[in-house]
């Protein structure tokens, strides 16, 4: 049998992804060799334009060179899979998504209104292509990556983890930081994957496997954080710094700026 063709390709982001694939070691060389390797980008200069199998695709869509790139690996690809939480919702790059419009962030930040860089808001591949799977963190987990390959190498897409890091917390004995320190932990609202690495450590969750899909409730995370006593502007931006394209957060968002906003008028 033919091997499967795959693509590594990045857009705007750090390269973390594809780097956490380099950095499988051991089982890279014969993991990989199951594929024909036809495009990665941060592995090799080889590059061969033809049909994929499968594509993984990191980064978010930040600039006009993105969507177009996105769309031709999309139009080449039998599976297309979002790497990493650029590729699945914009990650730091999207934080303030909503709240300034691109012009105004190139005002602010290089000073000219002019768009000399072909910028559009960061979004997630799903924002402008159909995504068949996506594979969630800031960087991916290797354990992750490695299941999704070979579970795609036997024809199947892997499971979903549709639950948050409390969950991992409470399996591996972990004392909770939110309840028994105080710590303005988000585990509640981020998608498991990482084993609850922080928290095990005694740090609290910051997020960075992204909110779980459609199951979030960032305003009772709000509730819960301001009773601990923490500041509402810093939760949100702690919120938002894995989740400004998130639905709920966006909401969230924009009803406490509508009400700060009714309370200065007031005043």
């Amino acid at each position: 049998m033919a091997k499967p063709k795959l693509g590594i390709f990045s857009l705007t982001g750090c390269g973390g992804d594809q780097l956490m694939i380099l950095n499988m070691e051991n089982e890279l060389l014969d993991l990989l060799s199951y594929f024909e390797i036809k495009d990665f980008q941060e592995g090799s200069s080889y590059h061969e334009d033809v049909e994929l199998d499968i594509a993984l695709v990191e980064g978010s869509v930040s600039t006009e060179t993105d969507l177009k790139r996105l769309k031709e690996i999309r139009e080449k690809s039998k599976t297309l899979i979002a790497l990493g939480d650029c590729a699945i919702g914009g990650c730091v790059q999207a934080m303030r998504n909503g709240q300034m419009s691109m012009a105004e962030r190139m005002k602010k930040v290089y000073g000219v209104e002019e768009d000399y860089y072909d910028v559009l808001e960061p979004k997630g591949l799903s924002a402008h292509v159909k995504v068949d799977l996506e594979i969630p963190g800031c960087p991916i987990e290797k354990t992750e990556i490695f299941r999704a390959i070979t579970s795609l190498l036997h024809g199947d897409l892997p499971e979903t983890i549709d639950y948050p890091v409390c969950v991992e917390c409470k399996l591996n004995g972990y004392p909770c930081v939110l309840v028994e320190k105080g710590m303005p932990c988000l585990g509640p609202l981020t998608t498991a994957g990482c084993d609850a690495r922080c928290p095990g450590l005694g740090l609290d969750c910051i997020g960075c496997r992204g909110p779980i899909p459609d199951e979030a409730n960032a305003a009772a995370e709000l509730d819960v954080l301001l009773e601990k006593g923490y500041d509402e502007k810093y939760i949100i931006n702690r919120l938002r710094f894995f989740g400004g394209n998130f639905e709920d957060i966006q909401k969230l968002t924009k009803k406490i700026s509508e009400r700060r906003n009714k309370t200065e008028g007031n005043e």
